[in-house]
């Protein structure tokens, strides 16, 4: 998308953006403090590969794996065995507890490939613990990888179509152990929202008390609201799925500008506003080259065949151009006067980040 299809859209989204927000449940403002989800790891083994597997001699760990599973299965190998494995692959197995997940209940993994396997195609992921970031083991995978990807070689050339190397099971692990919850403790709940804004906090807490009475929502800072709530378990969640369904207007974002970089991406939301200022923009482009030249001499002749170079350097200006904006500038009139004189998203980084350095830009740079 370049600058003017930004200009374009900033010009027709710029009176609908400055009406006032609409409402949002409370559900998409906040979280409820506790209710969250766990992440699962924990390191297994795929078999039944088609001679795609590890490449033991670079991946030894491979190996050590396979033979200390034989050894729990009461296989004893001769001492000194080399194994030559094609079809087994090391893998880091990962996936998320959801919150309240109760023993026997199966939850989705991932299996991705540690060593140098070509593919998980076709393979099977044996029983593999999966362990919470205390160490404990709180769900077991096992099952078929299914592989999204798909991919061929010979004769030199290779054809590869997404990813071989990650895998997915549905369903593939069940749950051993329940997280421990302590909702309701004290008879109240902490609704914690995403992000820090006393003005929104305010309004949660004043939309909470219309619904359900004065004394039952207190903002204790800028993100974190406490509510009563009903002693009975099943009181308790009713009363809770009515509040994530309350409707409140959340207060206006403030003034952001997110430059990105490594792809030249930049979003502003439609506080950005400028003090008056003047831009600038020109371009200066240096090409430097060379002209080879080779002198071949007569046949029979006793001379010898000479290279020259002859280097060519040249210097190209653009005209520049002076913008001049007036205090109070929107997204759609700034956006417009980047375009004016040419900007590419790359100048506009710049641009952007000298504007704040002379105190004109109304927003708050943050660069990923």
């Amino acid at each position: 998308m370049n600058l003017k299809t930004i200009a374009l859209c900033a010009a027709l989204l710029g009176p609908l953006m400055a009406t006032t927000a609409h409402a949002e449940r409370l559900k998409d403002l906040a979280s409820i403090g506790g209710v969250r989800q766990n992440q699962l790891s924990g390191y297994g083994l795929v078999v039944g590969l088609d001679g795609t597997g590890d490449q033991t001699t670079q991946t030894p760990f491979t190996v050590q794996s396979i033979m200390a599973m034989l050894q729990q299965k009461g296989v004893s190998l001769p001492a000194g065995t080399q194994l030559q494995l094609k079809n087994v692959a090391a893998v880091m197995v990962t996936s998320t507890l959801p919150a309240f997940a109760q023993p026997g209940q199966t939850i989705d993994v991932t299996v991705s490939s540690m060593g140098n396997a070509k593919s998980l195609r076709g393979g099977t992921l044996l029983m593999t613990p999966l362990q919470g970031a205390d160490g404990q083991v709180y769900a077991m995978a096992q099952g078929n990888v299914l592989v999204g990807g798909a991919g061929a070689a010979g004769g030199g050339a290779q054809v590869q179509v997404n990813q071989l190397s990650v895998g997915r099971i549905s369903a593939g692990a069940t749950v051993e152990r329940a997280v421990a919850s302590n909702l309701g403790a004290d008879n109240q709940v902490k609704l914690e929202l995403n992000t820090t804004d006393f003005a929104t906090a305010s309004r949660v807490v004043e939309a909470i008390n219309d619904k359900f009475g004065p004394g039952i929502a207190t903002a204790l800072d800028g993100r974190v609201i406490r509510v009563r709530v009903p002693s009975s378990s099943d009181q308790r969640v009713s009363f809770l799925g009515i509040l994530e369904g309350i409707d409140v207007k959340p207060a206006d974002a403030a003034a952001k500008i997110i430059l990105n970089a490594r792809t030249g991406s930049i979003v502003m939301n439609r506080a950005v506003t400028l003090e008056p200022c003047a831009i600038s923009h020109g371009n200066l482009s240096v090409s430097i080259g060379a002209d080879t030249q080779v002198s071949q001499p007569n046949a029979g002749s006793l001379g010898s065949t000479v290279v020259t170079k002859n280097p060519q350097v040249s210097v190209k200006k653009d005209a520049g151009k002076v913008i001049m904006l007036n205090g109070g500038a929107s997204l759609a009139e700034v956006v417009k006067a980047m375009n004016a004189i040419g900007a590419t998203p790359q100048d506009l980084l710049a641009i952007l980040q000298a504007l704040k350095a002379a105190g004109s830009l109304r927003a708050e740079l943050e660069i990923i």
